[in-house]
Protein backbone atom coordinates (compact mmCIF):
# COMPACT_ATOMS: atom_id res chain seq x y z
CA UNK A 1 0.00 0.00 0.00
CA UNK A 2 1.09 3.54 -0.59
CA UNK A 3 -0.49 5.81 1.86
CA UNK A 4 -0.36 9.57 1.98
CA UNK A 5 -1.43 11.26 5.16
CA UNK A 6 -2.39 14.84 5.63
CA UNK A 7 -1.14 15.74 9.11
CA UNK A 8 -3.56 18.60 9.58
CA UNK A 9 -7.25 19.22 10.11
CA UNK A 10 -7.42 21.14 6.84
CA UNK A 11 -8.57 19.88 3.47
CA UNK A 12 -6.45 18.25 0.76
CA UNK A 13 -7.30 19.83 -2.58
CA UNK A 14 -5.87 18.65 -5.90
CA UNK A 15 -6.77 20.47 -9.10
CA UNK A 16 -5.88 19.50 -12.69
CA UNK A 17 -2.62 17.81 -11.68
CA UNK A 18 -0.39 16.78 -14.59
CA UNK A 19 2.89 14.84 -14.58
CA UNK A 20 4.92 14.39 -17.77
CA UNK A 21 7.91 12.50 -19.13
CA UNK A 22 10.27 14.17 -21.64
CA UNK A 23 8.57 14.92 -24.94
CA UNK A 24 5.32 16.03 -23.27
CA UNK A 25 4.29 12.42 -22.67
CA UNK A 26 1.73 12.52 -19.89
CA UNK A 27 1.89 10.07 -16.97
CA UNK A 28 -0.94 11.75 -15.07
CA UNK A 29 -3.47 14.12 -16.57
CA UNK A 30 -6.51 16.00 -15.32
CA UNK A 31 -6.37 14.71 -11.74
CA UNK A 32 -8.74 16.67 -9.50
CA UNK A 33 -10.23 15.72 -6.14
CA UNK A 34 -10.58 16.96 -2.59
CA UNK A 35 -10.39 15.30 0.81
CA UNK A 36 -11.81 16.37 4.14
CA UNK A 37 -10.12 16.06 7.52
CA UNK A 38 -10.58 12.54 8.90
CA UNK A 39 -11.64 11.16 5.52
CA UNK A 40 -9.89 8.14 3.96
CA UNK A 41 -9.76 7.83 0.18
CA UNK A 42 -8.95 4.50 -1.44
CA UNK A 43 -6.88 4.88 -4.62
CA UNK A 44 -7.01 1.68 -6.69
CA UNK A 45 -5.81 0.37 -10.04
CA UNK A 46 -3.33 -2.03 -11.62
CA UNK A 47 0.41 -1.46 -11.75
CA UNK A 48 1.05 1.29 -14.29
CA UNK A 49 -2.24 3.05 -13.62
CA UNK A 50 -0.47 6.02 -12.02
CA UNK A 51 -1.32 5.39 -8.36
CA UNK A 52 2.21 5.75 -6.97
CA UNK A 53 2.99 8.66 -9.30
CA UNK A 54 -0.04 10.49 -7.90
CA UNK A 55 0.85 9.53 -4.32
CA UNK A 56 4.37 10.98 -4.60
CA UNK A 57 3.14 14.03 -6.55
CA UNK A 58 1.07 14.93 -3.49
CA UNK A 59 4.44 15.45 -1.79
CA UNK A 60 5.56 17.66 -4.71
CA UNK A 61 7.87 14.88 -5.89
CA UNK A 62 8.22 13.09 -9.22
CA UNK A 63 10.46 10.15 -10.08
CA UNK A 64 13.62 10.68 -12.10
CA UNK A 65 12.82 11.78 -15.65
CA UNK A 66 9.31 12.94 -14.79
CA UNK A 67 8.12 16.46 -13.97
CA UNK A 68 5.03 17.96 -12.37
CA UNK A 69 4.10 20.44 -15.10
CA UNK A 70 0.68 21.66 -14.07
CA UNK A 71 -2.00 21.79 -11.44
CA UNK A 72 -2.26 22.54 -7.75
CA UNK A 73 -1.85 20.56 -4.55
CA UNK A 74 -3.00 22.30 -1.38
CA UNK A 75 -2.69 20.80 2.09
CA UNK A 76 -4.24 22.74 4.94
CA UNK A 77 -4.32 25.84 2.75
CA UNK A 78 -0.62 25.56 1.87
CA UNK A 79 0.24 25.28 -1.85
CA UNK A 80 2.85 22.49 -1.84
CA UNK A 81 3.90 22.83 -5.47
CA UNK A 82 5.04 26.41 -4.86
CA UNK A 83 7.41 25.39 -2.03
CA UNK A 84 11.12 24.82 -2.54
CA UNK A 85 14.19 23.86 -0.52
CA UNK A 86 13.90 24.03 3.25
CA UNK A 87 10.23 25.06 3.19
CA UNK A 88 9.30 21.98 1.17
CA UNK A 89 11.46 19.72 3.31
CA UNK A 90 9.69 20.92 6.46
CA UNK A 91 6.25 20.47 4.89
CA UNK A 92 7.08 16.82 4.17
CA UNK A 93 6.56 15.21 7.55
CA UNK A 94 4.98 18.06 9.47
CA UNK A 95 2.18 18.76 7.00
CA UNK A 96 2.07 15.63 4.85
CA UNK A 97 3.62 12.19 5.42
CA UNK A 98 4.26 9.01 3.45
CA UNK A 99 4.25 5.35 4.40
CA UNK A 100 6.05 3.19 1.87
CA UNK A 101 5.05 -0.25 0.60
CA UNK A 102 8.17 -1.99 1.92
CA UNK A 103 9.14 -0.79 5.41
CA UNK A 104 12.26 -2.95 5.40
CA UNK A 105 13.78 -0.76 2.68
CA UNK A 106 12.25 2.50 3.94
CA UNK A 107 13.74 2.25 7.46
CA UNK A 108 17.44 2.97 7.92
CA UNK A 109 18.89 -0.42 8.95
CA UNK A 110 21.79 1.22 10.80
CA UNK A 111 19.62 3.25 13.18
CA UNK A 112 17.77 2.00 16.24
CA UNK A 113 14.01 2.56 16.46
CA UNK A 114 14.34 5.15 19.21
CA UNK A 115 16.90 7.10 17.17
CA UNK A 116 14.60 7.08 14.11
CA UNK A 117 11.73 8.53 16.13
CA UNK A 118 13.85 11.15 17.91
CA UNK A 119 15.44 12.15 14.59
CA UNK A 120 12.00 12.76 13.09
CA UNK A 121 11.07 15.08 15.97
CA UNK A 122 14.39 16.89 15.59
CA UNK A 123 13.92 17.47 11.86
CA UNK A 124 10.47 18.96 12.49
CA UNK A 125 10.92 21.16 15.60
CA UNK A 126 7.87 21.31 17.82
CA UNK A 127 9.16 23.38 20.71
CA UNK A 128 9.07 20.34 23.01
CA UNK A 129 11.80 19.79 25.57
CA UNK A 130 13.55 16.41 25.87
CA UNK A 131 11.07 15.02 28.38
CA UNK A 132 8.10 16.16 26.31
CA UNK A 133 9.65 14.62 23.19
CA UNK A 134 10.02 11.30 24.98
CA UNK A 135 6.40 11.51 26.10
CA UNK A 136 5.33 12.18 22.49
CA UNK A 137 7.27 9.09 21.33
CA UNK A 138 5.72 6.96 24.07
CA UNK A 139 2.19 8.09 23.21
CA UNK A 140 2.77 7.57 19.47
CA UNK A 141 4.07 4.04 19.97
CA UNK A 142 1.03 3.20 22.07
CA UNK A 143 -1.25 4.70 19.41
CA UNK A 144 0.10 2.32 16.76
CA UNK A 145 0.14 -0.70 19.07
CA UNK A 146 3.89 -1.00 19.67
CA UNK A 147 5.81 -1.49 22.95
CA UNK A 148 7.18 1.73 24.42
CA UNK A 149 9.81 0.18 26.70
CA UNK A 150 13.54 1.03 26.37
CA UNK A 151 14.36 -2.47 25.11
CA UNK A 152 12.08 -2.04 22.08
CA UNK A 153 13.51 1.40 21.31
CA UNK A 154 17.02 -0.10 21.24
CA UNK A 155 16.10 -2.60 18.51
CA UNK A 156 17.16 -2.23 14.89
CA UNK A 157 14.56 -2.54 12.08
CA UNK A 158 15.71 -6.04 11.12
CA UNK A 159 14.88 -7.22 14.65
CA UNK A 160 11.19 -6.41 14.13
CA UNK A 161 8.49 -8.37 12.33
CA UNK A 162 7.00 -7.01 9.10
CA UNK A 163 3.93 -5.81 10.98
CA UNK A 164 6.05 -4.05 13.60
CA UNK A 165 8.14 -2.39 10.89
CA UNK A 166 4.98 -1.09 9.24
CA UNK A 167 3.70 0.24 12.56
CA UNK A 168 7.00 2.09 13.03
CA UNK A 169 6.41 3.70 9.63
CA UNK A 170 2.96 4.78 10.81
CA UNK A 171 4.54 6.17 13.96
CA UNK A 172 7.04 8.15 11.89
CA UNK A 173 4.26 9.52 9.70
CA UNK A 174 2.22 10.66 12.69
CA UNK A 175 5.36 11.73 14.72
CA UNK A 176 1.15 6.67 4.71
CA UNK A 177 2.72 2.65 -1.57
CA UNK A 178 0.90 -0.69 -0.18
CA UNK A 179 1.89 -1.00 3.47
CA UNK A 180 0.01 -4.29 3.91
CA UNK A 181 0.86 -6.11 0.66
CA UNK A 182 3.06 -8.86 2.13
CA UNK A 183 1.52 -9.05 5.61
CA UNK A 184 -0.56 -11.91 6.94
CA UNK A 185 -4.28 -11.25 7.36
CA UNK A 186 -4.17 -10.69 11.12
CA UNK A 187 -1.29 -8.20 10.97
CA UNK A 188 -2.90 -6.49 7.98
CA UNK A 189 -6.20 -6.15 9.85
CA UNK A 190 -4.43 -4.63 12.84
CA UNK A 191 -2.52 -2.15 10.65
CA UNK A 192 -5.69 -1.07 8.86
CA UNK A 193 -7.66 -0.78 12.10
CA UNK A 194 -4.86 1.34 13.58
CA UNK A 195 -4.80 3.57 10.51
CA UNK A 196 -8.56 4.11 10.53
CA UNK A 197 -8.65 4.80 14.27
CA UNK A 198 -5.84 7.36 14.08
CA UNK A 199 -7.36 9.13 11.09
CA UNK A 200 -10.76 9.43 12.73
CA UNK A 201 -9.52 10.33 16.22
CA UNK A 202 -6.90 12.85 15.10
CA UNK A 203 -8.70 14.30 12.09
CA UNK A 204 -6.05 13.13 9.66
CA UNK A 205 -6.99 12.75 5.99
CA UNK A 206 -5.46 9.77 4.20
CA UNK A 207 -5.03 8.46 0.68
CA UNK A 208 -4.64 4.68 0.79
CA UNK A 209 -3.13 3.23 -2.40
CA UNK A 210 -3.82 -0.39 -3.29
CA UNK A 211 -4.51 -2.71 -6.22
CA UNK A 212 -6.92 -4.81 -4.14
CA UNK A 213 -10.44 -3.49 -3.65
CA UNK A 214 -11.24 -6.22 -1.11
CA UNK A 215 -8.51 -4.95 1.22
CA UNK A 216 -9.83 -1.41 1.29
CA UNK A 217 -13.54 -2.22 1.43
CA UNK A 218 -13.79 -1.86 5.21
CA UNK A 219 -11.20 0.93 5.49
CA UNK A 220 -12.07 3.82 3.21
CA UNK A 221 -14.89 6.33 2.97
CA UNK A 222 -14.54 6.90 -0.78
CA UNK A 223 -12.86 5.07 -3.67
CA UNK A 224 -11.08 6.57 -6.68
CA UNK A 225 -10.22 4.17 -9.54
CA UNK A 226 -7.31 5.06 -11.83
CA UNK A 227 -6.39 3.73 -15.27
CA UNK A 228 -3.66 4.94 -17.63
CA UNK A 229 -2.96 8.02 -15.53
CA UNK A 230 -6.56 9.22 -15.29
CA UNK A 231 -9.50 8.90 -12.93
CA UNK A 232 -12.09 6.56 -14.48
CA UNK A 233 -14.51 6.22 -11.56
CA UNK A 234 -15.03 7.76 -8.16
CA UNK A 235 -17.73 6.94 -5.64
CA UNK A 236 -18.54 6.40 -2.01
CA UNK A 237 -17.41 3.02 -0.73
CA UNK A 238 -20.96 1.66 -0.61
CA UNK A 239 -21.84 3.15 -4.00
CA UNK A 240 -18.86 1.65 -5.77
CA UNK A 241 -19.20 -1.85 -4.33
CA UNK A 242 -22.99 -2.03 -4.77
CA UNK A 243 -22.99 -0.75 -8.36
CA UNK A 244 -19.58 -0.44 -10.05
CA UNK A 245 -20.14 1.37 -13.34
CA UNK A 246 -16.87 1.47 -15.27
CA UNK A 247 -15.93 -1.78 -17.09
CA UNK A 248 -12.43 -1.51 -15.61
CA UNK A 249 -13.74 -1.27 -12.05
CA UNK A 250 -15.94 -4.29 -12.65
CA UNK A 251 -12.96 -6.13 -14.13
CA UNK A 252 -10.92 -5.51 -10.98
CA UNK A 253 -13.76 -6.76 -8.78
CA UNK A 254 -14.31 -9.86 -10.94
CA UNK A 255 -10.64 -10.79 -10.55
CA UNK A 256 -10.57 -10.74 -6.74
CA UNK A 257 -10.90 -14.09 -4.91
CA UNK A 258 -13.30 -13.89 -1.99
CA UNK A 259 -13.08 -15.87 1.22
CA UNK A 260 -16.88 -15.75 1.45
CA UNK A 261 -17.33 -18.16 -1.45
CA UNK A 262 -15.62 -19.98 -4.30
CA UNK A 263 -16.36 -18.10 -7.51
CA UNK A 264 -15.00 -17.79 -11.01
CA UNK A 265 -12.10 -15.35 -11.30
CA UNK A 266 -11.95 -13.48 -14.57
CA UNK A 267 -8.68 -11.74 -15.45
CA UNK A 268 -8.82 -8.54 -17.50
CA UNK A 269 -7.49 -9.31 -20.96
CA UNK A 270 -4.39 -7.48 -22.19
CA UNK A 271 -2.19 -4.95 -20.38
CA UNK A 272 -2.46 -1.33 -19.31
CA UNK A 273 -0.84 0.93 -21.94
CA UNK A 274 2.43 2.63 -21.06
CA UNK A 275 2.75 6.43 -21.20
CA UNK A 276 3.21 7.47 -24.80
CA UNK A 277 1.45 4.33 -26.06
CA UNK A 278 -2.09 5.13 -25.00
CA UNK A 279 -4.66 4.70 -27.76
CA UNK A 280 -6.89 7.36 -29.26
CA UNK A 281 -10.13 7.83 -27.37
CA UNK A 282 -10.77 5.63 -24.33
CA UNK A 283 -7.49 4.18 -23.01
CA UNK A 284 -9.31 1.11 -21.71
CA UNK A 285 -10.94 0.49 -25.10
CA UNK A 286 -8.61 -2.31 -26.36
CA UNK A 287 -9.37 -4.34 -23.19
CA UNK A 288 -13.09 -3.53 -22.93
CA UNK A 289 -15.88 -5.93 -23.91
CA UNK A 290 -18.28 -2.98 -24.38
CA UNK A 291 -15.97 -1.10 -26.77
CA UNK A 292 -17.65 0.52 -29.78
CA UNK A 293 -16.33 2.68 -32.60
CA UNK A 294 -17.60 5.76 -30.77
CA UNK A 295 -15.26 4.98 -27.85
CA UNK A 296 -12.24 5.45 -30.14
CA UNK A 297 -13.21 8.98 -31.16
CA UNK A 298 -12.60 10.85 -27.93
CA UNK A 299 -11.44 10.30 -24.38
CA UNK A 300 -14.54 10.09 -22.15
CA UNK A 301 -14.78 12.76 -19.48
CA UNK A 302 -15.64 12.04 -15.86
CA UNK A 303 -19.41 12.48 -15.65
CA UNK A 304 -21.64 12.40 -12.57
CA UNK A 305 -24.18 9.55 -12.57
CA UNK A 306 -25.61 10.47 -9.19
CA UNK A 307 -24.41 12.57 -6.26
CA UNK A 308 -20.93 11.41 -5.22
CA UNK A 309 -20.60 8.88 -8.08
CA UNK A 310 -18.88 9.77 -11.37
CA UNK A 311 -17.57 7.60 -14.20
CA UNK A 312 -15.53 8.23 -17.36
CA UNK A 313 -17.31 5.86 -19.76
CA UNK A 314 -19.67 6.28 -22.73
CA UNK A 315 -21.41 2.95 -22.05
CA UNK A 316 -21.30 2.46 -18.25
CA UNK A 317 -22.91 -0.48 -16.48
CA UNK A 318 -26.13 -0.10 -14.50
CA UNK A 319 -26.46 -3.56 -12.93
CA UNK A 320 -24.63 -5.08 -9.91
CA UNK A 321 -21.77 -7.47 -10.63
CA UNK A 322 -22.85 -11.13 -10.62
CA UNK A 323 -20.51 -13.83 -9.28
CA UNK A 324 -20.30 -17.28 -10.90
CA UNK A 325 -19.78 -20.14 -8.44
CA UNK A 326 -17.05 -22.76 -8.94
CA UNK A 327 -16.58 -26.22 -7.48
CA UNK A 328 -13.28 -27.78 -6.31
CA UNK A 329 -11.31 -29.68 -8.93
CA UNK A 330 -10.19 -32.71 -6.93
CA UNK A 331 -12.45 -34.92 -4.83
CA UNK A 332 -11.90 -34.30 -1.14
CA UNK A 333 -13.62 -37.39 0.17
CA UNK A 334 -11.66 -40.44 1.23
CA UNK A 335 -9.68 -41.87 -1.66
CA UNK A 336 -8.47 -45.40 -2.17
CA UNK A 337 -5.44 -44.12 -4.06
CA UNK A 338 -2.19 -43.95 -2.08
CA UNK A 339 -1.06 -40.40 -1.19
CA UNK A 340 1.59 -38.80 -3.38
CA UNK A 341 3.19 -37.13 -0.34
CA UNK A 342 3.05 -38.33 3.25
CA UNK A 343 4.66 -36.57 6.24
CA UNK A 344 4.89 -37.91 9.77
CA UNK A 345 6.60 -36.51 12.85
CA UNK A 346 8.30 -33.58 11.07
CA UNK A 347 10.20 -31.23 13.36
CA UNK A 348 12.29 -28.23 12.24
CA UNK A 349 14.46 -26.00 14.42
CA UNK A 350 16.75 -23.03 13.77
CA UNK A 351 17.70 -20.91 16.77
CA UNK A 352 14.35 -22.17 18.10
CA UNK A 353 11.94 -24.89 17.09
CA UNK A 354 9.55 -23.75 14.34
CA UNK A 355 7.70 -26.97 13.45
CA UNK A 356 6.37 -29.52 15.93
CA UNK A 357 5.41 -33.10 14.98
CA UNK A 358 3.76 -32.22 11.65
CA UNK A 359 1.72 -34.94 9.94
CA UNK A 360 -0.13 -34.59 6.64
CA UNK A 361 -0.95 -36.33 3.37
CA UNK A 362 -1.41 -34.93 -0.14
CA UNK A 363 -3.38 -36.97 -2.66
CA UNK A 364 -2.39 -37.08 -6.34
CA UNK A 365 -3.97 -34.24 -8.30
CA UNK A 366 -5.23 -32.21 -5.34
CA UNK A 367 -4.27 -28.76 -4.05
CA UNK A 368 -3.46 -28.56 -0.35
CA UNK A 369 -3.18 -25.01 1.01
CA UNK A 370 -0.94 -24.20 4.00
CA UNK A 371 -2.22 -21.14 5.85
CA UNK A 372 -1.35 -19.26 9.01
CA UNK A 373 0.12 -16.00 10.23
CA UNK A 374 3.73 -14.99 9.67
CA UNK A 375 5.91 -17.22 11.85
CA UNK A 376 3.43 -20.10 11.75
CA UNK A 377 5.91 -22.34 9.90
CA UNK A 378 4.27 -22.46 6.45
CA UNK A 379 7.44 -21.76 4.47
CA UNK A 380 9.58 -23.94 6.74
CA UNK A 381 7.22 -26.85 6.03
CA UNK A 382 7.24 -26.18 2.28
CA UNK A 383 11.03 -25.93 2.18
CA UNK A 384 11.36 -29.19 4.11
CA UNK A 385 9.24 -30.95 1.48
CA UNK A 386 11.44 -29.47 -1.25
CA UNK A 387 14.58 -30.62 0.56
CA UNK A 388 15.72 -27.03 1.14
CA UNK A 389 15.26 -26.94 4.89
CA UNK A 390 17.87 -27.28 7.60
CA UNK A 391 17.80 -29.08 10.94
CA UNK A 392 14.74 -31.08 9.93
CA UNK A 393 13.82 -34.42 11.48
CA UNK A 394 10.96 -36.71 10.57
CA UNK A 395 9.63 -39.10 7.96
CA UNK A 396 8.74 -38.07 4.43
CA UNK A 397 7.37 -40.47 1.82
CA UNK A 398 6.85 -39.62 -1.84
CA UNK A 399 4.97 -41.96 -4.18
CA UNK A 400 5.31 -44.70 -1.60
CA UNK A 401 9.09 -44.33 -1.24
CA UNK A 402 11.10 -42.75 1.61
CA UNK A 403 12.03 -39.17 0.70
CA UNK A 404 15.37 -37.86 2.04
CA UNK A 405 15.08 -34.57 3.91
CA UNK A 406 17.94 -32.98 1.96
CA UNK A 407 17.60 -32.36 -1.79
CA UNK A 408 21.26 -33.23 -2.40
CA UNK A 409 20.55 -36.72 -1.06
CA UNK A 410 17.72 -37.23 -3.58
CA UNK A 411 18.58 -38.71 -6.97
CA UNK A 412 18.03 -36.61 -10.09
CA UNK A 413 15.05 -38.72 -11.14
CA UNK A 414 13.33 -37.71 -7.91
CA UNK A 415 14.50 -34.10 -7.66
CA UNK A 416 12.89 -32.93 -10.88
CA UNK A 417 9.48 -34.29 -9.77
CA UNK A 418 9.24 -31.86 -6.83
CA UNK A 419 9.59 -28.22 -7.87
CA UNK A 420 9.46 -25.01 -5.80
CA UNK A 421 8.22 -21.61 -7.00
CA UNK A 422 9.38 -18.74 -4.80
CA UNK A 423 7.44 -15.68 -3.69
CA UNK A 424 9.64 -13.13 -5.45
CA UNK A 425 10.19 -14.14 -9.10
CA UNK A 426 12.67 -11.34 -9.74
CA UNK A 427 15.03 -12.65 -7.09
CA UNK A 428 14.49 -16.23 -8.25
CA UNK A 429 15.51 -15.45 -11.85
CA UNK A 430 19.14 -14.70 -12.76
CA UNK A 431 19.10 -11.06 -13.97
CA UNK A 432 22.13 -11.71 -16.18
CA UNK A 433 20.51 -14.55 -18.10
CA UNK A 434 17.84 -14.34 -20.77
CA UNK A 435 14.61 -16.21 -20.24
CA UNK A 436 15.82 -18.84 -22.71
CA UNK A 437 19.05 -19.37 -20.78
CA UNK A 438 17.08 -19.71 -17.55
CA UNK A 439 14.57 -22.16 -18.99
CA UNK A 440 17.01 -24.26 -21.00
CA UNK A 441 19.24 -24.94 -17.96
CA UNK A 442 16.93 -27.53 -16.31
CA UNK A 443 16.37 -29.22 -19.68
CA UNK A 444 20.09 -29.80 -20.06
CA UNK A 445 20.61 -30.69 -16.39
CA UNK A 446 17.79 -33.21 -15.98
CA UNK A 447 17.14 -34.48 -19.49
CA UNK A 448 20.33 -33.69 -21.50
CA UNK A 449 18.21 -31.72 -24.00
CA UNK A 450 20.09 -28.97 -25.89
CA UNK A 451 20.08 -27.03 -29.14
CA UNK A 452 17.04 -26.94 -31.39
CA UNK A 453 15.11 -29.40 -29.23
CA UNK A 454 15.63 -27.20 -26.17
CA UNK A 455 14.47 -24.10 -28.05
CA UNK A 456 11.32 -25.89 -29.18
CA UNK A 457 10.49 -27.07 -25.68
CA UNK A 458 11.13 -23.60 -24.21
CA UNK A 459 8.82 -21.96 -26.75
CA UNK A 460 6.19 -24.63 -26.12
CA UNK A 461 6.22 -24.11 -22.35
CA UNK A 462 6.06 -20.31 -22.81
CA UNK A 463 2.87 -20.78 -24.85
CA UNK A 464 1.55 -23.04 -22.12
CA UNK A 465 1.89 -20.22 -19.57
CA UNK A 466 0.41 -17.69 -22.04
CA UNK A 467 3.64 -15.91 -22.96
CA UNK A 468 4.81 -15.24 -26.54
CA UNK A 469 7.90 -17.04 -27.82
CA UNK A 470 9.66 -13.67 -28.15
CA UNK A 471 9.90 -13.51 -24.34
CA UNK A 472 12.65 -16.15 -24.54
CA UNK A 473 15.17 -13.54 -25.69
CA UNK A 474 14.36 -10.98 -23.00
CA UNK A 475 15.98 -10.43 -19.60
CA UNK A 476 13.92 -10.47 -16.38
CA UNK A 477 14.08 -6.69 -15.95
CA UNK A 478 12.15 -6.29 -19.23
CA UNK A 479 9.18 -8.27 -17.89
CA UNK A 480 6.31 -7.32 -15.61
CA UNK A 481 5.85 -9.01 -12.25
CA UNK A 482 3.15 -11.27 -13.65
CA UNK A 483 5.31 -12.21 -16.65
CA UNK A 484 8.26 -13.02 -14.38
CA UNK A 485 6.05 -15.25 -12.26
CA UNK A 486 4.89 -17.07 -15.40
CA UNK A 487 8.53 -17.63 -16.37
CA UNK A 488 9.17 -19.09 -12.90
CA UNK A 489 6.20 -21.44 -13.37
CA UNK A 490 7.45 -22.34 -16.85
CA UNK A 491 10.87 -23.25 -15.44
CA UNK A 492 9.21 -25.56 -12.91
CA UNK A 493 7.04 -27.16 -15.61
CA UNK A 494 10.05 -27.92 -17.81
CA UNK A 495 11.26 -30.20 -15.02
CA UNK A 496 8.11 -32.30 -15.54
CA UNK A 497 7.06 -32.13 -11.87
CA UNK A 498 4.38 -34.18 -10.20
CA UNK A 499 4.34 -31.96 -7.09
CA UNK A 500 4.53 -28.18 -7.40
CA UNK A 501 5.19 -26.13 -4.26
CA UNK A 502 3.96 -22.53 -4.56
CA UNK A 503 5.20 -20.19 -1.82
CA UNK A 504 3.12 -16.97 -1.70
CA UNK A 505 3.50 -16.67 -5.47
CA UNK A 506 0.58 -14.24 -5.94
CA UNK A 507 0.96 -11.98 -2.88
CA UNK A 508 2.60 -9.06 -4.72
CA UNK A 509 0.69 -9.34 -8.03
CA UNK A 510 -2.12 -7.18 -9.34
CA UNK A 511 -5.48 -8.84 -8.79
CA UNK A 512 -6.01 -9.37 -12.53
CA UNK A 513 -2.58 -10.96 -12.96
CA UNK A 514 -3.24 -13.04 -9.84
CA UNK A 515 -6.51 -14.28 -11.38
CA UNK A 516 -4.70 -15.38 -14.54
CA UNK A 517 -1.99 -17.18 -12.51
CA UNK A 518 -4.61 -18.98 -10.41
CA UNK A 519 -6.47 -19.98 -13.57
CA UNK A 520 -3.22 -21.40 -14.99
CA UNK A 521 -2.61 -23.41 -11.81
CA UNK A 522 -6.17 -24.78 -11.90
CA UNK A 523 -5.59 -25.88 -15.50
CA UNK A 524 -2.33 -27.61 -14.52
CA UNK A 525 -4.18 -29.34 -11.70
CA UNK A 526 -6.79 -30.60 -14.17
CA UNK A 527 -3.90 -32.12 -16.10
CA UNK A 528 -2.87 -34.09 -13.01
CA UNK A 529 -0.38 -31.82 -11.24
CA UNK A 530 -0.43 -31.87 -7.43
CA UNK A 531 -0.10 -28.53 -5.64
CA UNK A 532 1.17 -27.55 -2.20
CA UNK A 533 0.11 -23.91 -1.96
CA UNK A 534 1.48 -21.61 0.76
CA UNK A 535 -0.46 -18.38 1.32
CA UNK A 536 -1.81 -16.01 3.94
CA UNK A 537 -4.73 -15.00 1.69
CA UNK A 538 -7.81 -17.04 2.54
CA UNK A 539 -9.60 -15.66 -0.51
CA UNK A 540 -6.95 -17.32 -2.69
CA UNK A 541 -7.35 -20.51 -0.62
CA UNK A 542 -11.07 -20.53 -1.34
CA UNK A 543 -10.39 -20.03 -5.06
CA UNK A 544 -7.81 -22.76 -5.62
CA UNK A 545 -7.54 -25.26 -2.77
CA UNK A 546 -9.29 -28.60 -2.30
CA UNK A 547 -8.10 -29.01 1.26
CA UNK A 548 -6.53 -26.64 3.76
CA UNK A 549 -4.14 -27.14 6.67
CA UNK A 550 -3.95 -24.38 9.30
CA UNK A 551 -0.67 -23.81 11.15
CA UNK A 552 -0.19 -21.82 14.34
CA UNK A 553 3.29 -21.34 15.78
CA UNK A 554 4.55 -24.52 14.13
CA UNK A 555 1.63 -26.80 15.01
CA UNK A 556 -1.36 -28.01 12.99
CA UNK A 557 -4.54 -26.68 14.61
CA UNK A 558 -7.04 -27.67 11.91
CA UNK A 559 -7.23 -29.35 8.52
CA UNK A 560 -9.93 -30.56 6.19
CA UNK A 561 -11.89 -29.86 3.01
CA UNK A 562 -11.58 -26.19 2.13
CA UNK A 563 -15.30 -25.37 2.23
CA UNK A 564 -15.77 -27.17 5.54
CA UNK A 565 -12.85 -25.40 7.21
CA UNK A 566 -13.71 -21.94 5.88
CA UNK A 567 -17.47 -22.23 6.40
CA UNK A 568 -17.46 -24.11 9.71
CA UNK A 569 -14.05 -23.61 11.37
CA UNK A 570 -13.56 -25.61 14.54
CA UNK A 571 -10.39 -23.95 15.91
CA UNK A 572 -10.59 -20.50 17.49
CA UNK A 573 -7.40 -19.56 15.63
CA UNK A 574 -8.98 -20.38 12.26
CA UNK A 575 -12.03 -18.31 13.18
CA UNK A 576 -9.71 -15.39 13.99
CA UNK A 577 -7.98 -15.66 10.61
CA UNK A 578 -11.37 -15.66 8.88
CA UNK A 579 -12.57 -12.66 10.87
CA UNK A 580 -9.49 -10.71 9.77
CA UNK A 581 -9.71 -11.70 6.10
CA UNK A 582 -10.99 -8.98 3.74
CA UNK A 583 -14.12 -9.90 1.85
CA UNK A 584 -16.26 -8.41 -0.89
CA UNK A 585 -19.36 -9.92 0.73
Amino acid sequence: MNAITEIDTGVLQVHDLRVELPGQVDVLSGISFSLQAGEILGLVGESGSGKTTLATALLAHARRGARIVGGQVQVGGQALLSLEGEALRRARGSLIGYVAQDPATALNPALRIGHLLRETLAVHPSGLDRAAQQQRITETLRDVGLPDDPEFLRRFPHQLSGGQQQRVMLALAFVLDEPTTALDVSTQAHILATLRRLCKSQGVAAVYVSHDLAVIKDLVDRVMVMYAGRIVETASRDGLFSRPSHPYTRGLLAAIPDVAGRRELKAIAGHAPAPGQRPQGCSFGPRCERFTSVCALQEPALQAREPGHAVACLVPHDQPLQAIALTPIAAVTAQAEAPLLSIRGLNVAYDRQVLFDIALQVQPGECLALVGESGSGKTSLARAVAGLGENALGELHYAGRPLPLQARQRDAGLRHQIQYIFQNPYRALNPRQTVYQTLSAPLEHFFAVKGVAARQRVEAVLRRVSLPASVADLYPHSLSGGERQRVAIARALLCEPKLLICDEITSALDVSVQASILDLLRQLQREGLTLLFVTHDLGVVRAIADRVLVLKVGRVVEQGAVDEVLDQPQAAYTRTLLEHSPSLG
